[in-house]
């Protein structure tokens, strides 16, 4: 474990910008997004990667972070809180927000869930450790959607109740990685929290990329805080005869691959290339479109045994669309499941345009060899969600503070998981048995995205 930090530091309580400690701070994919509201000063930052960390120092001694900055590079379970906070100058209590997104692959729909059977689930409870050392007044965890449905033991589906298994037990049910982690949250001495958490997709924000995220937010103070609602929908639910749906605000349509790659200009681009034979089939795809565009025979020697399986497989020799958001980003783009090819070059999508995808500034720049760069950057929160986000935290630790940080509840109040228009659902690719492929006459319109009805929805946590 190491820790970094540069000389001349300043004492944070003498500024009005509201203090901020980072955990699994990854490529500060959302502590730029805190950043970018001018209101939060990141005082420390936590990562285990030394390439993560190699990034992080890079863009810290360039200028592009706060010069004093303090790095606390190592696992989070060898790491006192208590040191993190002492570096920072403040003492328990006096932290205004706790960030931090512990890694999800244990909880991703995308893969093969393991729960909490995988040592990186137990990351979620580690955060909690900070929470619980430290008494932020507020804390911002992001983690992947599938997070509110995991369970914590895995139970194999020819064992479930409904292939003649005996009932599942509570630690067996979906959403009780939640549960017990509200409960554990409920529980913590010293401090009560309210906690929230919120599922949304990026592409409702601002974001070119459609990505699901689950937002907790959890303060001591019984504020109820709720996120906003989206700001860009839909190209149809802005159309001047349709009623808005959120008539507080002006909405606008989602934007798109060309709004966040199509100006962009590389001499000597970092790409995570195709190989020539999966160049072969991509060519054989037009932009918008994926597998289902080969003739069948190409389909089955493509695919293997992928081709019979169950799903919509829409990854696989998957072209994009300048005029649609971008699927969500992967770590590898250039594999055949997965694939982010080019709308109009054959090649995967090359590195800074992952990086602009997910609102990274253009002098940002990324440590390691070119796996280790996209898996930064395919890993990070986009940009736009963590202003969204830091934007509404604001506000509320700005009321407190004009409140001299008297609670607005001494009793507990319900946590709650809030539903705004998380799930776009996918494109049709079928109709009246012919394949749909994007931009070829009347169909084109009917092979978009689908505007999505259930707005906005809250249930007990």
């Amino acid at each position: 474990m190491g820790t970094e930090r540069s000389v001349g530091s300043s004492n944070p309580r003498e500024t009005k910008a509201f203090t901020v400690v980072s955990l699994f701070s990854g490529a500060m994919g959302l502590d730029l997004g805190l950043e970018k509201t001018g209101r939060f000063r990141l005082l420390a930052c936590l990562e285990k990667e030394p390439v993560f960390c190699r990034t992080i120092r890079k863009n810290r001694d360039a200028g592009r972070l706060d010069r004093d900055l303090v790095l606390f590079e190592g696992d989070i379970s060898d790491i006192d809180p208590l040191d993190v906070l002492k570096s920072a100058g403040l003492k328990p209590g006096q932290l205004d927000l706790l960030v931090g997104g512990p890694p999800c692959q244990a909880f991703s729909t995308a893969g093969r869930r393991r729960t909490t059977d995988d040592p990186r689930g137990t990351l979620l409870w580690q955060y909690l450790r900070f929470v619980d050392a430290m008494r932020p007044r507020f804390f911002l965890m992001e983690n992947v959607r599938g997070l509110l449905s995991a369970a914590l033991k895995h139970r194999p589906i020819a064992r479930r109740p409904e292939q003649g298994g005996v009932r599942l037990r509570r630690d067996e049910e979906p959403g009780s990685v939640v549960s017990q982690f509200a409960e554990a949250v409920s529980s913590l001495d010293g401090a009560s929290y309210h906690m929230d958490c919120f599922e949304v997709n990026a592409v409702n924000y601002g974001a070119p990329q459609l990505r699901e995220r689950a937002i907790f937010i959890g303060n001591r103070y019984g504020a109820i805080v709720d996120f906003p609602d989206p700001t860009h929908v839909h190209p149809a639910e802005v159309a001047e005869e349709q009623p808005p749906l959120f008539p507080q605000q002006k909405l606008r349509p989602w934007r798109t691959l060309r709004d966040a790659i199509g100006r962009l200009k590389e001499r000597n681009p970092v790409v995570l290339d195709f190989s020539p034979r999966k160049k072969g089939f991509l060519g054989l795809v037009p932009p918008g479109s994926n597998w289902r565009s080969l003739p069948e025979e190409l389909q089955k020697e493509s695919m293997g045994k992928a081709w019979y399986a169950k799903g919509g497989r829409s990854g696989w020799w998957r072209r994009l669309s300048f005029d649609l958001p971008c699927p969500t980003l992967v770590t590898m783009p250039n594999h055949a499941s997965t694939a982010l090819c080019h709308p109009e070059e054959i090649r995967a999508l090359t590195l800074r345009e992952c990086a602009s995808i997910q609102g990274f500034p253009h002098a940002w720049e990324f440590c390691g060899t070119t796996s280790e760069q996209y898996t930064q950057v395919g890993n990070a929160v986009p940009i736009r969600l963590g202003e969204v986000a830091g934007e509404l935290i604001a506000r509320e630790l700005e009321r407190l503070r004009a409140r001299n940080w008297q609670p607005f509840s001494a009793r507990p109040i319900p946590f709650r998981a809030v539903y705004i228009k998380a799930h776009v659902r996918t494109r049709q690719w079928f109709h009246r048995g012919k394949t749909l492929v994007r931009g070829l006459g009347q169909l084109a319109r009917e092979s978009d995205y689908r505007p999505m009805k259930t707005l906005r929805r809250t249930r007990a946590l």
